[in-house]
């Protein structure tokens, strides 16, 4: 029996486990990676590859990067390759119809939520952000609308409170990978028939901006440690230490939840030697973690050895 025949899309990191996968199975033959073009990042503004190209090189797999995958040339390249299957996770771009159509078992899309819940660019974090107790991933059949097409097989996982963005975002991304390879089979086989989402259902998950890290502390201490968790690695979060009538841009890295403390939102509250503990608008947080905007980042004993904290001080 020979190879399927699969073009994988993809950009992200949570792309690379998918790929990585796929590119062990022996009954699987990949045509070419498609992902977006290289684009300047850092500081330095240099030029850097995709994570999925990265994963494509190592491989040795054609690479194909157009800067709109609607371009009429790419989807004639496309075309040449007759592909029987597409495998799309993290790619970035809405596909055309003249794509979703163009092979012989469809589109297939690795999503990491419980569909039709958070559709939309930032999934991992919104459900952290939202306080839920359970995310998960879904292989869907794609359609033309944003993450709207039949699921195809789901598998949940709870988000536990150790839990940041990046060890979710690990963990899905494993377990979407191994679904991805357990669902294409019965995907070409016809062993297995889509679901439609359940639109009333839905919510979306809009893309993450670095303002999304301001913490506002008039919000109850449970929505400012979602906050951090949900922001960690990026963008993290951050607030404004006023003390002594100065003004400094502080980065929050850990927190957790104090419940027995109250005060005005942002007050930092007397506490034992080494704790920083402050206010919110129902309880108070401990922070574990913080950084002075240019310095590096230190343990509340740390930063209290180093810094004082005057009373009056509060986070703004």
């Amino acid at each position: 029996m020979e190879p399927l025949r699969m073009v994988f899309f993809g950009t992200a990191n949570l792309a690379v486990s998918s790929l990585s996968r796929l590119a062990q199975h022996n009954g699987f033959e990949i045509s070419a990676v498609v992902s977006q073009p290289d684009r300047p990042k850092g500081r330095d503004l240099r030029v850097q590859s995709s994570p999925v190209k990265v994963e494509a090189l190592r491989h040795n797999y054609t690479i194909l990067q157009p800067e709109h995958c609607r371009e009429a040339s790419f989807i004639t390249v496309l075309s040449e390759l007759r592909p029987d299957l597409i495998v799309v996770a993290a790619y970035g771009q809405i596909l055309p119809k003249s794509i979703l159509e163009l092979p012989k078992h469809g589109c297939l899309n690795v999503h990491a939520s419980l569909l039709p819940q958070y559709r939309g660019a930032a999934p991992i974090q919104w459900a952290i952000l939202s306080g839920d107790r359970e995310s998960g991933v879904t292989i869907m059949k794609m359609d033309a609308g944003m993450d709207t097409g039949e699921i195809l097989t789901q598998e949940s996982t709870p988000i536990n409170a150790i839990d940041t963005a990046a060890s979710l975002h690990d963990r899905l991304a494993q377990m979407g990978a191994e679904l991805l390879v357990r669902t294409i089979p019965d995907v070409v086989a016809g062993r297995v028939t889509g679901r439609k989402q359940n639109d009333s259902e839905a919510s979306y998950a809009r893309k993450i901006s670095k303002q999304d890290g301001r913490m506002d502390w008039r919000k109850p201490a449970i929505e400012l440690w979602n906050q951090v968790r949900a922001l960690t690695p990026w963008p993290g979060t951050f607030t404004e230490l006023h003390r002594s009538g100065e003004k400094t841009l502080v980065k929050i890295r850990h927190v957790e939840v104090v419940l027995d403390r109250c005060g005005a939102p942002g007050e930092l509250l007397q506490a034992p030697r080494g704790e920083i503990i402050a206010a919110c608008g129902t309880q108070a947080v401990r922070v574990l973690s913080l950084q002075l905007e240019g310095g590096r980042a230190m343990t509340a004993p740390q930063f209290t050895t180093g810094h004082s904290l005057p009373e009056g001080s509060r986070f703004v």
